[in-house]
Formats: C-alpha cells, structure tokens, sequence
C-alpha cells in the first residue's frame, strides 16, 4: 500500500514548478479526471482552490457565483491548512466526470480532527447537494461507518463539475482531500486496520507483560511503562479516529477533548517513567526537582485549559518540552555512565525526529508531508520508542542481575574463606582450651584449701558484720529523734521572731518552701471551696494550688493572702514581714531596701500595707504567742 505514495514528493515538486514558472495571471484549476486505471488521486497545490472567510458571513450562493472566482486562491502547499480558528474556511476542487466508468467512486478527508464540514456536491441538473459531517457529529450519521470522514460522487455525466467544502475547526486541520474508487477503499481500510490492530496490539502486548512485572516484581517503572503505553494508545486513538469509530460515538462533545487528556497523561507518565527507569533521583537530583517543576506547571496548564480555555488543547506542540526534558535527561544520565540509558536515548531519539517532523509540517514546511509514510510517521516513531524503551528496561534489569550475581559470588568466596578461618580458630582454640584446662586443674587444688580458710574468715566478719547493722540502726534512730527535735526547735525560733536572716533563709529558701507554708497555714483547719462550700478537692494545675471536686473553681495558694499579686520574689515578702513584724512596724523603709536589696519605694509601698494590718490586727497579735507574725499573711 505505501510504495504507491513514493511517486507523491516528485508530482508534488513538479506541480510547484509549473505553478511558480507561468504564475498566478497564467493559472487555471486542473481538473482531475475519473479513469478506472487510476484507483485514486490525492488533491494537492493547485489542484485546490481556497478563500478564506474571517467576517463568517459568505453563503455558498456568492461563493459559487461567477464573481467570486478571482478571490479563490490555488494552494502553495501540498496540503493546506486551517490555520486561522477565528474564520472558516472553504476550499473547491475541479472534477472531469467519466459515466463509462465501471467503478464507483468516492472522495475521502483523511483528518478526522475537522470540527464542521459543509460539503457542496454538484449534481447532473446544475444543482448541488449539502452533506454535512465532522467529528461533532455523532458517528452514526456518517454515510461509511470509517474512521476517516466518506463521502460517495455522482458520477453519472461527463461534465467538469466544481465542488465545494466549507471547513470551520477549533484547532488546525489538514485539508486533506483523496479521490478513490470505492473498490480502492476497500482493499486500503482493510490494510489500514490491520495495520491498526498490529499497532494498537503491540501496545497492549507490551502494557500486559510489564503489568505481569510490576505485579511480580513491584517496581512502580513497569506501572509508569504500562501508564505511558496506555497514554500513547489513547493518544493515537483519539487522533486517528479509531477511538471515535468504537469507544465513545455517541459522544461527539467528549470526542472533541479526548486527545488532550491523552496528551496530559502521555507527558506525565513518561517523566515518571525516565524518572524511575534512570534513577534520575540519585544520579541527578537537580533534573529530578526540574522534571517534579514540568509536571506541576503541565498539570496547571492542563486544569487551567480544562476549565477556563480549552482553545490551548490546540497548542499540541507544547509537548515538545516534556519530550524535551525527557531525552535530555537520558543524555545526561548516561555521560554519566549508567548503561541503560543507551536505549533510552535511542528510542526517545526516534519520537524526538517523529515529533520534530509533525511540528515541522504544521509549521508549514509543507515539503516534508510526502504522503503515508510522513502522516503517521509519529506512530511509526512510537512503535520504535516502545521497542526500544522495553530493550532499555530489559538492560537494567540484566545489568542488576549481573551485578547480583557479581555480588553472590563475592558473597559466596567471602563466606568459603569465613568458613576456613573458622575451623582454623577453632582447632586453635581447642589447643589453648586444653592448655588452660590443664592449668586450671592444678591451680584449681590450691584454691580449694584458700577457700576453706576464706569461708572461715567470712563466718567471722558475717558475725561481725550483723553486730555493726545492728550497731546503725539505732544510731539512725538517734538521729532522726535528734534532726526532728531541731527542725522543731528552728521552726519555733522562727515563730517567735527570734532568729536572724541567715538561719529565716534556711528554712524558707525559696518559693517552693513558702507557698508550702501558707498551703499549710491556709487549710490547716481543712479545705472549703469558696464557691460551692464543698471540702472536697483535688490537685490543681498549679503548684500547691487546690481545685474544688464539684464546681472545679481552683484557689492558688497566694489567694485571699497578704501576697496576693505581690511583685516581689516572696521569700522577700515572708522576710519583710518577719522584720517589720520583729520590730512592731519600727524598720524604716530604707532599712529595709538596704537588707532585701529592694528598691526603697517598693518596701515603702510593702511596709505600709504591713504595718496598716499590724494596726487593724493590734488585738488578734497581742493574744499571739510564737506564731504572731503568721497572723498577718492571711486575709
């Protein structure tokens, strides 16, 4: 089937040279004839005529009018394209009808990415005919149930007839026009889907069997492989037509957006994959936060297109960066001497020359479209990744079962020589055990007779050694009796105001010691909850501090005190009140600084609340004993 295409570039070369050497003023349309010895013809220069409409308004009554025949222009290129997706587009090819043919006859548009095409066909009465069709119709309306869109010809007169289609796409399409006989077709639809089931079959062959090793083996670069393959499937698919034929005909709308998911999915798992197949992690850790940065901002690009403008689904050359980072990374890697990336770069060279093309031609470089072999050359070029791809996969893993087995080898001579130094140790062992075996023994008789005068000895000092605990206990005794009756006698000093700073400080150190003093002086006649009146408490979160049991109010143990919100350290506070109460209020306040080390106006502020209690107190302090300066913490 493709040998017939090769003749393609030199008719097309040939048919630019006629038009360029006798020039627009000399041009007329070449009408191609229906012969039964030619099973079919592609239209391409000038053998297509187009006018571009940007207001949309022209109606197929002026457009065929006799005065608009100077504004259509013969296409330049091989194939002409839509490239303005603001306007529509119509283009009319020229015709010689043969009624003596004996075959049937067909024309035939190979993009199947055409939103909206109006086709004019001329009938024998000087009428025309309006088809409709395009990948926004349900496939069910199509005249031939066929990928590409079909469209059979009333070959049925011997005129010269003019056809016209009007084209209207959201994204750039090729009008790709092909005159076939009918028996043609059939015999090329049958070759191309074989084709097609061989492809599409390669790609599941090889998703399965790197399913089957993800399942087996569980290293998530046969999962991403199994994505990648999948992705590319339905990328083809989707642009092919095949998707639309079988998978989803009844939903034109979802027909017109499929390609662009595919595409997302193709980007992102095949930089998962060279992320994990390279081990890029490790062996590039810059490229590998790089190749996480490309797929965040593919993912933002893909929802923002999605959900705000999905006229940038058209804008397919974008992938040119994840492909670009992809085959750059595996350039990189393996200068850097990791041997599996040799197929790698060689499969995503073949994709990178397949894509390069594709965006070559869409630029408009329209001598590089020769025919089959240039429009799917990106399969052609997916089909060899693939190949290549599971080759690069296949190295690794040989590589890291070489190396395993290098590893057990090691493993197993190390173990031998373990083996052999151990038996050597061993015997050596046995030699020095029996040696200081037969040391042992004979010093073993003399540490028998030691031993019986060391049991004697021990009998001895046991006896003494029960005398002397006993001797201990009592003089433990003795000095608890002797510490208790001190600390009794120190703490009624302190009460009855007869003791010095130095020996007021040992009792009361710090602020722990205090607040358990005025926990002790504030419930010393039992607990009642101020609140509730409740007597029963628990620890508070505080400490020294007492929560109520019922109605969980918790009194800190400063509360209702004379140093309740006080600023001073209150072991100063405890002194300051031993000293004005020593002296019946008769300190000065600068006596006071001088021997707190506070600032005189805050002794002074202290002082005189101290000494308005003594006055209010006068009564309750003279009845006091020991304990009188306690009298004045308590509200």
């Amino acid at each position: 089937m493709f040998n017939r295409f090769s003749l393609i570039p030199v008719y097309f070369l040939l048919t630019a040279v006629l038009i360029f050497t006798f020039g627009p003023g000399s041009y007329a349309q070449k009408a191609v004839g229906i012969n039964d010895s030619v099973d079919q013809h592609i239209f391409n220069f000038g053998e297509i005529e187009w006018l571009k409409d940007t207001q949309n308004d022209l109606s197929f009554e002026k457009i065929s009018s006799k005065s608009f025949d100077k504004h259509f222009k013969p296409s330049l290129k091989s194939t002409p394209q839509t490239t303005d997706l603001q306007a529509t587009y119509w283009f009319r090819i020229k015709i010689k009808h043969n009624s003596k043919a004996g075959k049937k006859y067909l024309l035939e548009f190979f993009d199947q990415t055409i939103d909206h095409v109006t086709a004019y066909l001329p009938l024998k009465n000087g009428l025309y005919e309006v088809k409709e069709f395009g990948d926004q119709f349900s496939f069910d309306k199509r005249e031939l149930h066929h990928k590409n869109f079909e469209l059979y010809i009333n070959n049925n007169n011997d005129e010269t007839q003019l056809y016209y289609f009007k084209f209207k796409s959201s994204q750039i399409s090729d009008a790709i026009i092909v005159l076939r006989s009918v028996d043609w077709f059939i015999s090329y639809a049958l070759d191309e889907y074989f084709y097609f089931g061989i492809f599409y079959g390669m790609i599941l062959v090889f998703s399965f069997y790197n399913l089957i090793m993800f399942i087996a083996i569980r290293q998530r670069q046969y999962l991403y492989y199994v994505l990648y393959n999948l992705s590319v499937g339905f990328f083809e698919m989707s642009t092919d037509g095949i998707a639309y034929q079988y998978l989803w005909s009844a939903a034109p709308a979802w027909n017109q957006i499929a390609y662009a998911f595919a595409l997302y999915a193709t980007s992102v798992f095949a930089l998962l994959f060279t992320k994990e197949l390279l081990l890029v992690k490790s062996k590039a850790p810059k490229l590998n936060q790089f190749i996480l940065y490309i797929i965040g901002i593919r993912t933002a690009l893909f929802l923002y297109s999605l959900f705000i403008d999905q006229s940038l689904f058209t804008y397919k050359f974008l992938e040119f960066i994840p492909l670009a980072v992809a085959f750059y990374t595996g350039i990189y890697v393996y200068k850097q001497g990791y041997k599996p990336a040799r197929f790698f770069v060689l499969g995503y060279s073949f994709l990178f020359i397949g894509f390069t093309l594709k965006f070559l031609i869409m630029l408009g470089f329209s001598w590089l479209n020769f025919g089959v072999i240039s429009y799917y050359s990106l399969s052609f070029c997916f089909v060899l990744e693939m190949v290549f791809l599971s080759f690069a996969i296949g190295d690794k893993v040989r590589i890291l079962k070489t190396k395993k087995e290098k590893v057990q080898r090691q493993m197993i001579r190390q173990m031998a020589e373990n083996v052999k130094l151990k038996d050597t140790l061993n015997q050596q062992l046995e030699t020095k055990v029996e040696e200081r075996t037969k040391e042992v023994f004979h010093k073993s008789l003399i540490i028998e007779a030691k031993n019986a005068e060391l049991l004697e000895v021990n009998d001895r000092l046991q006896q003494q050694a029960e005398e002397i605990s006993r001797m201990n206990i009592l003089l433990e005794q003795d000095n608890q009796e002797l510490q208790t009756n001190v600390e009794k006698v120190t703490r009624d000093r302190v009460m009855s105001a007869d003791v010095d700073f130095e020996e007021f400080s040992k009792i009361y150190p710090d602020k722990d010691s205090c607040n358990l003093f005025l926990s002790e002086l504030k419930w010393k006649d039992g607990y009642n909850c101020r609140k509730c009146k409740n007597t029963h408490y628990y620890n508070g979160h505080i400490a020294f501090s007492r929560r109520c049991s019922k109605c969980g109010y918790e009194e800190s143990v400063t509360a209702y005190t004379v140093f309740q919100n006080t600023r001073i350290p209150i072991n100063k506070a405890f002194y300051m009140i031993f000293l004005i109460y020593s002296s019946k209020g008769k300190i000065s306040s600068h006596k006071l600084a001088e021997i707190l080390n506070i600032r005189q106006s805050t002794c002074w502020t202290y002082g005189s609340k101290i000494k308005l209690l003594m006055e209010e107190r006068k009564t309750v302090l003279k009845k006091a004993n020991k304990n009188g300066w306690s009298q004045l913490v308590l509200d």
